[in-house]
C-alpha cells in the first residue's frame, strides 16, 4: 500500500566538518505512519568532505532519490524550498585583544570623522549660534545650551534607530540595519544556490 509523505526542506542548516547529513537534519516530514517517518529520518544524504569548503547545496531531487531508493512505495509530496544550504562551521580562532582594540579604534575614529564632516558641510555650528542669538538676543561663540542637548540627542537617536543598547534589543521591531542585512543574506543565498548547485546548471560538455 502506497503511503504519502509530506516533506519540507529547511532553508539553511549548520554542520561540522566531516559530518553526515541525514534527512532529519534538512527536512520536516509529516506522515500517518510514525514508524515509517522514523526510518525516513535516518536515511543518510551526504557526508561533508574537505573539498566542499564551507558550503554544500542539497537539492530536493537528491532527497527524493534517497527516499525512493530505500522505500519505492512511498509517495513524496514536497512543500516549500527546493534546496537546502548546508553551511560547514569550522572552529573559530579567538581574536586577540590587540586586534579587537585596533578594529574598535578604526570604527570609532571613522564614525567620529563622518559625523564631524557632516556637521561641517551643513554648517551646524553657525546654525546653533544663529538660533541662540534669535532666542536670547545675545551672541555666543559656543552655545552650550544647544550643543550639549544636541550631542545627547544624537547618541540617543542612534540607539533608537539601531534598536540596540549594546547587546540588548529595545523592542521586537527589526532595525534598518538588520533589514538590510536580511536582504543581503537573501541575495547571497540565491547566488550560492545558483552557482553551487550542480543539479541546477547543465553545460554543453555535460552531454
Amino acid at each position: 500500500m502506497e503511503q504519502t509523505v509530506f516533506l519540507k526542506l529547511r532553508h539553511r542548516i549548520q554542520v561540522y566538518p566531516n559530518a553526515t547529513v541525514f534527512i532529519r537534519d534538512i527536512a520536516q516530514m509529516v506522515t500517518v505512519d510514525d514508524a515509517l517517518m522514523c526510518r525516513l529520518k535516518d536515511i543518510p544524504l551526504y557526508t561533508v568532505q574537505k573539498r566542499d569548503r564551507n558550503i554544500v547545496i542539497i537539492d530536493v531531487m537528491h532527497v527524493m532519490k534517497a527516499i525512493v531508493r530505500h522505500f519505492p512505495n512511498v509517495d513524496v509530496q514536497t512543500i516549500g524550498p527546493s534546496q537546502t544550504i548546508v553551511e560547514v562551521v569550522y572552529e573559530k580562532k579567538r581574536l586577540s585583544f590587540l586586534y579587537f582594540a585596533l578594529v574598535w579604534l578604526l570604527l570609532f575614529v571613522g564614525s567620529a570623522l563622518a559625523v564631524m564632516n557632516f556637521h561641517e558641510d551643513v554648517s551646524m555650528q553657525q546654525v546653533q549660534q544663529r538660533l541662540y542669538r534669535i532666542i536670547t538676543g545675545e551672541k555666543e561663540a559656543k552655545p552650550l545650551w544647544f550643543q550639549i542637548p544636541y550631542s545627547l540627542g544624537l547618541g540617543i537617536g542612534m540607539i533608537l534607530f539601531f534598536n540596540h543598547f549594546f547587546r540588548k534589543r529595545i523592542n521586537e521591531e527589526p532595525s534598518p540595519l538588520e533589514v538590510e542585512m536580511f536582504q543581503y543574506q537573501q541575495s547571497l543565498d540565491q547566488y550560492v544556490i545558483m552557482h553551487e548547485n550542480k543539479e541546477a546548471m547543465r553545460r554543453i560538455e555535460d552531454d
